[in-house]
């Protein structure tokens, strides 16, 4: 049996190839609702009449040709069914269109608004064998770890990252967050340095604190902010919430 070396504090060394876990934050049915849960309603109460509808709010995000391409479909299939009745029985092909649509639309949500969208990575192994020793490799994985150290910090101890200045780096401060950006007090040409995003796309993100709005998570800026999708995990990568 052998073991395990002592660490630089005198306690066993763990593993390197130990996984750290990363917990998933709560949502409510209202969270589940905003990011993407009123397409199922949508569908359907409309009996299918409006199955188009999640389909174009996908296209608008994301901009995707695919999800033009499935708004048309649903359209001219609305359109065929409006234009059958009175001469076919077309109850049992308006079901069949709200079923499908149904479907459809969970799997569209998931992909617009992922099960782990708000898991941050877990923090990189810096000393990883089969890593080069590059040294701008090792600062980008470095601060890497930093910005994942500085989240977990401000999610259990927000006043003392709000004293840190964990996500301002338009104030003085001494403490290396990794380059976050707090989503939630920042200004606008900070959020757009930090992310490397245009400034009025940040101004959206100011605006909608200025409406009152206080973000519980990164997607709650997606959905309450007209952001292009190809936007969002730039930011997901450098955002931090600091709501305490």
């Amino acid at each position: 049996m052998t073991t395990p070396m002592p660490g630089p504090h005198g306690r066993p060394a763990q593993a390197a190839s130990a996984a750290p876990t990363v917990s998933r934050p709560h949502r409510g049915p209202l969270s589940w609702f905003a990011r993407g849960g009123w397409y199922l309603f949508v569908v359907v109460l409309s009996a299918g009449t409006l199955s188009f509808v999640p389909f174009l709010h996908a296209a608008i995000r994301t901009r995707k040709p695919l999800a033009w391409l499935w708004t048309a479909l649903y359209t001219a299939a609305v359109i065929t069914l409006f234009n059958l009745t009175g001469t076919v029985n077309v109850g049992g092909l308006a079901l069949g269109l709200m079923i499908i649509a149904v479907v459809h639309s969970v799997v569209l949500r998931q992909q617009i608004w992922p099960l782990h969208a708000d898991a941050q990575p877990a923090p990189a192994e810096l000393h990883r064998a089969d890593l080069p020793a590059d040294p701008a490799v090792a600062a980008v994985l470095a601060a890497r770890a930093r910005r994942d150290e500085a989240r977990r910090l401000a999610a259990t101890d927000p006043l003392m990252a709000r004293e840190l200045r964990i996500g301002r780096p338009d104030l003085p401060r001494t403490y290396d967050d990794g380059g976050l950006v707090d989503l939630n007090s920042a200004p606008a040409a900070a959020i757009a340095n930090t992310c490397g995003i245009e400034l009025a796309i940040a101004t959206l993100i100011v605006n909608a604190r200025a409406a009152g709005i206080t973000f519980t998570s990164v997607d709650d800026v997606f959905t309450l902010t007209e952001i292009p999708f190809p936007l969002w995990d730039r930011i997901r990568d450098r955002a931090v919430l600091i709501t305490g």
